[in-house]
């Protein structure tokens, strides 16, 4: 993630005693763990405040190293991260990848009737996008996404609204955005302004999610293109265009 800045949280306290929780065995306790364990905003905060000498938490997300939440610090105006293990016990500082990690998918998979579309839906480039518009990174991306498209007429986004658990007020956001299929309700969502209350059911966003949940998605942002490639985190426009031109 180009541009944050991650610092050492404390040196001498940077690696805890690891518990074997936090390294299940099998990939199914892998899928299955998220499920079981959980972290609230209090209990992250006391973690922020005794690890980040000054730090305020932002938010907490899935980490794409699994077992592991990552917890967006800001500290003196700079914003960073810190990951903490499902157990709970271990917290790991200055970590960060050297770029969005990268897998195959078949685009062919997703359903792009269920997502608002930001740019020409006759597009060239079509790349879906899995967001939640009160995910910080998420908001920060859909600004790239605006640049892209403002620039790029070969290339559309299919915004998959995928609201995630720890934000509260996600789902019922994602669902009005989906119910109208509005992508200006979908930027004041992801600019922090308040939406309308859904005019429809929640079918599209349950469709949504089960459709994450199939391609073993479980944090965003989460970028798909075409090609069949999936890149988990956010990017800058340059970097964003320069993955989906490449083969």
């Amino acid at each position: 993630m180009k541009n944050i800045f991650f610092w050492v949280v404390i040196a001498a306290v940077s690696f805890l005693p690891v518990s074997v929780g936090a390294f299940p065995p099998d990939n199914k306790t892998w899928t299955d763990c998220a499920k079981c364990h959980k972290l609230e905003r209090p209990e992250a905060e006391k973690i922020v405040k005794k690890f980040v000498k000054g730090g305020r938490l932002i938010d907490i997300q899935s980490a794409p190293l699994k077992g592991f939440w990552m917890l967006e610090v800001e500290r003196k105006g700079r914003r960073g991260g810190i990951l903490v293990d499902f157990s709970k016990s271990f917290v790991v500082g200055q970590m960060a990848p050297i770029r969005p990690q990268e897998r195959k998918v078949d685009f062919s998979r997703i359903p792009l009737s269920d997502a608002v579309v930001l740019g020409q839906k006759n597009a060239k480039r079509k790349v879906a996008v899995f967001t939640d518009p009160d995910c910080p990174f998420c908001r920060r991306l859909h600004k790239e996404l605006k640049k892209i498209v403002a620039k790029r007429s070969d290339i559309a986004f299919y915004l998959m609204l995928f609201p995630l658990d720890i934000h509260k007020d996600a789902y019922k956001k994602a669902q009005a955005i989906l119910c109208e299929k509005s992508l200006s309700l979908a930027d004041d969502a992801f600019a922090g302004k308040s939406v309308p209350e859904p005019k429809c059911g929640n079918a599209a966003v349950e469709r949504n999610k089960a459709l994450a949940k199939s391609l073993d998605i479980s944090g965003t942002p989460a970028i798909i293109k075409d090609q069949g490639v999936l890149i988990s985190g956010y990017l800058e426009a340059d970097e964003l265009i320069e993955w989906i031109d490449g083969k």
